[in-house]
């Protein structure tokens, strides 16, 4: 499967915050999920991840600043960062990380 209509995808998922991976490229898994409003906890990685609002708004907080990211923007959170994201948030997002089958 090469094309996928990624917002179609998240629409139909049964779940907001439960991801779905659309495909894997070497060892990255590429994820797409919902955001419902609800806050998502801090965690951490031991790997870096890029995280892709397509659409909505997502208020990340990074190591307790706060980054407000906006449909077409970008964030990669390093390695080790603390991360959350704030109630309010909503939208698609995708969500490139290490696999870790992969490794």
């Amino acid at each position: 499967m090469n094309r996928i209509d990624v917002p179609a995808t998240a629409a139909a998922l049964p779940q907001a915050w439960h991801s779905r991976v659309l495909g894997r490229v070497g060892t990255a898994a590429v994820k797409v999920l919902r955001m419902d409003g609800l806050p998502l906890a801090e965690e951490r990685h031991e790997h870096a991840e890029a995280l892709l609002v397509l659409d909505g708004r997502m208020d990340l907080l990074v190591a307790g600043a706060a980054v407000p990211l906006g449909p077409g923007e970008l964030y990669v959170v390093a390695a080790g960062v603390p991360h959350a994201v704030a109630a309010g948030s909503r939208g698609t997002l995708v969500i490139v990380e290490v696999d870790e089958d992969a490794s």
